[in-house]
């Protein structure tokens, strides 16, 4: 059980029947009455966010969320493979389960797959992963001072802005929470 003195960004809790992530709240102290919690929800089956105000002492139960370490196979008739690292078997996941996580993924890379009361539901990739660029303009002598950006499209069909000193072929990390270039990668 968690109470809202509990409440930290990051924290997954059960409401109304569905597993949610803490995105933002804020503790607000009324005049006369007893303190509120306004809370930014963001359900993690729908991916919607929701907006709740909570008296403070509320109980929330734990979700039944279960983590497996999952490794990458190959997408086939629309579903993403994974197999289980500890016994082997193969777990279909759909785009909507992976959402954005589909754009970094690639082949035999490893991933925590989640798992809500036995129902596969997402993965969690992780933070920075290192991918080839597939497509970008060439850079010309004396971009490098200017500090904008030109698009490129990674090896995983990932559209990303990228700084003028970047060309195809060029390994570089990626923040797969934010999708944003991080650094080149020295080969």
């Amino acid at each position: 059980m968690f109470s809202t003195s509990d409440f930290k960004k990051g924290l997954k809790i059960e409401f109304k029947g569905e597993p949610c992530e803490i995105v933002d709240f804020q503790h607000v102290k009324m005049g006369r009455g007893g303190a509120v919690i306004r809370t930014k929800m963001k359900s993690i089956l729908t991916g919607n966010v929701l907006e709740e105000t909570f008296r403070s002492g509320e109980k929330f139960e734990r979700p039944e969320l279960e983590s497996k370490s999952m490794q990458y196979l190959y997408f086939q008739d629309n579903l993403y493979y994974f197999m289980d690292t500890e016994n082997y078997e193969q777990h279909p996941f759909t785009e909507k389960q992976l959402g954005d996580a589909r754009l970094f993924i690639k082949e035999n890379m490893n991933v925590t797959a989640i798992y809500y009361k036995g129902q596969p539901i997402g993965v969690e990739l992780p933070i920075f992963v290192e991918l080839e660029v597939a497509e970008a303009e060439p850079g010309f002598k004396g971009d490098t001072a200017s500090g904008g950006s030109k698009p490129a499209k990674l090896e995983t069909g990932a559209p990303i802005k990228v700084p003028f000193h970047i060309n195809q072929g060029d390994i570089i990390k990626v923040d797969t929470r934010t999708g944003e270039y991080v650094e080149r990668v020295n080969k």
